[in-house]
């Protein structure tokens, strides 16, 4: 089974996958809930040489004043033995570093490239592997060292602003607090202290290692400190004995630091008694034992996060889509299959799955029949109109017995205005089957991906429409046109005749014409268009959903289609463009899905062994 601290580690790569572990919603979460180390002290305390010492090489940047000016998270992976150590920053994947002196450089480049030359700080960490085979297992993140007073070239608010930014890391409960303090100050004066009693009151999470003990005054000793008479934790604090600028200028390598501090405590009187616990030695396997402790004890939460982060993620790139094939024939059936949910989603709205197909009978129930009501065949059957109309359908030959002709004339005249609301009923239609169009392409997941592909979808679905409505609207009012051409002769049939009505067929022809005789021709007209408008009603939405609600569930992208099977693969290729900054977005969260898995896998193993 993995080392549980090489396990949290690849936790943390997967978290910061795409370049800053708080970018997405559920990471800084799940970063935040892996324990880690954040090594906390103040300007020239010593801390950079502790981690130089724990590691065993040379790589930190050195210099007066503020050197550590961005986070450096330094995560240590064993190698077996006689393997080649290297390195490698998050920044720079596919690059190796052998050189450890290249390493410093880069880190104090990549720092320039964020904060520029100056001494300004950025809350924005470096990331940076070590793998050797003389390191323990490990993640320490190593924090700008508290100061008091601003220097020239930096802002007033310097002091409050590391303060700020080494809070945001210790006050995380699961962080374990590396306080460094050197030996030859008072502990009460001590800024790593301050700190670490501030967010951990009790203790529980720091850990005291008192640096330049062989600095101190003479006739003076740490032993109090190290013992914890002076401030106690809850866990023992540890001496190291860090090179000297001058073992640093005579480039003194570590693996003869760390014998000459070895003998430093196991032959100085005061701290004989301690040596067994003394030393950078003793502090790597000390801190590696005690963050693999606390990582045991978090593995139920831990767990239980990095399985929601995995939903989240699965989720995410099931909404970016499937990669493109790179044949021909694989890139026709992407955008068969994407077509195919487009179609099967404007077919939902329709069939009252989703919404929007209601409003198509609010069309045929309400707007229809109000155009209809709203018509005014009142003027169409003016006393004037109806004497001018008969009068004119005459001719020279007055009517004998009826005015046919001119009951033909006022019928047309009437009905033809019946093709106004019908027209519109067709618009009316076609505006809302577009709008379901729309609807049906936002919420077609797959065609986001493909911008291209979703233009000529909605085109060619649109231009479907297009001649679906001019389809429909020469149907439709060819139903108006029947009306006008033929009248339905029984209802004539069925009108009461004069003599039945004891009327006097003998009149003159031209008593024919007077008031009585005229409003009675324009009731029988207005009876009959009625009649018409109330046949219409029920035909004009059969003709629109047969000529464009039918054909759009039937072939809305049958044309497309067609000049689909047409294009050479260059084409199909252009249309499945997709944006490379989603192209890179999925690969990165594919790649982070995986380390996930690859962690989730191997910490359930965990926890079943436990």
């Amino acid at each position: 089974m993995e080392n549980l601290i090489s396990l949290v580690n690849k936790i943390q790569r997967a978290c910061t996958a795409l370049g800053d572990h708080g970018e997405a919603s559920a990471l800084p979460t799940l970063w935040d809930s892996l324990p880690s180390i954040a090594v906390v002290g103040g300007q020239s305390s010593g801390k950079s040489s502790v981690l130089e010492s724990v590691v065993g090489k040379d790589f930190l940047p050195r210099g007066s004043g503020i050197v550590t000016r961005r986070p450096l998270v330094l995560q240590l992976h064993k190698i077996d033995e006689g393997s080649r150590e290297y390195a490698e920053f998050l920044h720079l994947p596919r690059k190796r570093f052998t050189d450890f002196a290249a390493v410093r450089r880069e880190i104090q480049d990549e720092t320039d490239r964020e904060t520029g030359r100056s001494k300004q700080i950025s809350s924005v960490p470096i990331h940076l592997s070590i793998y050797s085979p003389n390191v323990v297992n490990l993640t320490l993140v190593d924090l700008p060292g508290l100061t008091k007073v601003a220097v020239e070239g930096q802002p007033d608010s310097i002091v409050q602003d590391i303060e700020n930014m080494v809070r945001t890391y210790i006050e995380k409960p699961n962080c374990i607090i590396l306080a460094i303090s050197p030996a030859n100050q008072d502990l009460a004066t001590s800024d790593a202290i301050k700190i670490s009693r501030e967010v951990d009151p009790t203790g529980e999470r720091t850990l005291g290692v008192l640096t330049k003990i062989d600095l101190m005054d003479k006739g003076t000793d740490a032993v109090d400190m190290l013992e914890g008479k002076s401030y106690r934790l809850k866990f023992p604090w540890v001496g190291v004995v860090n090179r000297s600028q001058a073992d640093i200028n005579k480039s003194v390598d570590m693996i003869a630091a760390r014998r000459r501090e070895r003998e430093y405590f196991s032959s100085t009187p005061e701290y004989k008694h301690l040596a067994h616990r003394m030393g950078s030695e003793h502090l790597g396997k000390m801190l590696s034992k005690h963050l693999e402790g606390v990582i045991k004890s978090k593995i139920p939460g831990i767990q239980s996060l990095v399985n929601k982060t995995i939903a989240e993620l699965e989720s995410e790139l099931s909404r970016l889509g499937k990669p493109i094939a790179a044949d021909a024939g694989g890139k026709m059936y992407s955008i068969m299959e994407i077509c195919r949910l487009f179609d099967q989603i404007y077919k939902e709205h329709l069939d009252g799955v989703r919404p929007g197909g209601d409003k198509i009978y609010n069309v045929f129930d309400n707007q229809l029949p109000a155009a209809l009501k709203r018509l005014q065949f009142d003027k169409q059957l003016s006393m004037e109109n109806i004497r001018k109309l008969i009068t004119e359908a005459d001719g020279y030959q007055p009517h004998l017995i009826a005015p046919e002709q001119g009951y033909r004339r006022l019928i047309e005249s009437s009905v033809v205005t019946i093709r106004g609301p019908a027209e519109a009923a067709v618009d009316a239609v076609h505006s809302l089957l577009k709008d379901l169009v729309h609807k049906a392409i936002n919420e077609t997941i797959e065609l986001k991906q493909y911008p291209a592909l979703r233009v000529e979808v909605s085109n060619a679905a649109i231009e479907s429409l297009d001649r679906m409505k001019d389809t429909s609207k020469k149907a439709t009012l060819q139903l108006v046109d029947m009306e006008c051409s033929y009248l339905t002769v029984d209802f004539f049939r069925k009108l009461p005749q004069d003599v039945d009505k004891g009327g006097n067929p003998t009149h003159s022809i031209f008593d024919r014409y007077n008031d009585s005789y005229l409003r009675r021709i324009g009731s029988t007209v207005l009876s009959y268009v009625n009649m018409v408008c109330a046949s219409l009603r029920n035909s004009i939405p059969k003709s629109i959903v047969y000529c464009q609600v039918r054909e759009a569930k039937r072939s809305l992208l049958d044309h497309f289609f067609t000049d689909l099977g047409k294009l050479e693969q260059k084409q199909l290729s252009s249309l499945l463009n997709e944006d490379p900054a989603v192209m890179e977005r999925r690969a990165a969260i594919a790649k982070r899905l995986e380390l996930y898995r690859s962690a989730q896998a191997e910490i359930d193993a965990v926890a079943w062994s436990k």
